[in-house]
């Protein structure tokens, strides 16, 4: 081991010659009595004068009128527009909202062929799933139920289906309340925020989702545990207007981009 160094190496050097220091001298306090008072005084005086004679100026003077409210030519015509001239209302197929007003069922994927109904999954009862039944599938579920009964959720379409003897599919179509709120985007946004972490994500930025602005899907590292069979998984979130959509894969076998890719891109055309 090195030697420890000495103490006086640890002192700062000496200087040369000892400068003398001079006598400290005593410094007067501000005299904070009398005087200090009267300068107080003072200033309250010259506000309390000031603050006066501005009323006084401002009572003086004729008062300024205020603008109309009302404008001219803001208003609405004041004729109808002729029968033929009226546009006619936009056909169910482009109002997204008189699609997504009825039934939100009809607006999930159809099943793909070779796939079947996975009647092991019991939350999804007749294409609906309880509120309380989606926030289960969170790590917190008693917060993000109440977070959703604050964001006025609406309701949950979902299906469930299975091929092979591993591979399952969980769609999911959550739906809130039209408003001036951004419920579904924030939703989705919340998502998608954890995905690039490892723990608790897929590990990885995930890939666009074509005719989507935000939306991404995802395939996941394997899970492997000793004794079991790996578990692989993939994960599409995306949202358009009221509704966040929700895409999960799961197999012990690889799942490629494109299996979760196709779903996802077919899932967003129906909404």
């Amino acid at each position: 081991m090195p030697e420890a160094p000495a103490a006086d190496a640890l002192r700062p050097e000496a200087p040369a010659e000892q400068t003398p220091v001079p006598e400290p001298v005593a410094v007067k306090r501000r005299p904070r009595g009398r005087t200090a008072l009267i300068i107080a005084a003072a200033a309250v005086l010259g506000i309390a004068g000031g603050t006066a004679v501005g009323y006084g100026v401002q009572a003086g003077r004729a008062p300024t009128p205020l603008t109309a409210l009302s404008q001219p030519g803001l208003a609405y015509p004041a004729k109808a527009l002729a029968a033929d001239r009226v546009p006619d209302p936009l056909p169910a197929a482009q109002d997204r909202q008189v699609r997504t007003d009825g039934d939100l069922r009809k607006l999930l994927i159809p099943r793909p062929a070779g796939w079947s109904e996975n009647k092991d999954q019991t939350f999804v009862r007749d294409g609906w799933m309880g509120v309380d039944d989606y926030a289960l599938d969170f790590t917190d579920e008693d917060f993000m139920f109440s977070r959703l009964l604050e964001a006025d959720i609406r309701r949950v379409a979902a299906a469930a289906w299975k091929k092979g003897e591993y591979r399952t599919a969980n769609v999911w179509l959550v739906q809130f309340r039209s408003g001036a709120s951004t419920a579904a985007a924030d939703h989705a946004a919340d998502q998608r925020s954890y995905m690039p972490d490892h723990k608790h994500g897929a590990g990885n930025d995930g890939d666009a989702i074509k005719g989507s602005l935000n939306g991404r899907y995802y395939v996941y590292e394997p899970e492997r545990k000793a004794g079991y069979m790996p578990l692989y998984r993939a994960r599409a979130v995306f949202d358009r207007g009221d509704v966040m959509a929700e895409i999960n894969l799961f197999d012990t076998r690889p799942i490629s981009k494109k299996d979760i890719r196709t779903l996802a891109e077919r899932q967003l055309e129906r909404l």
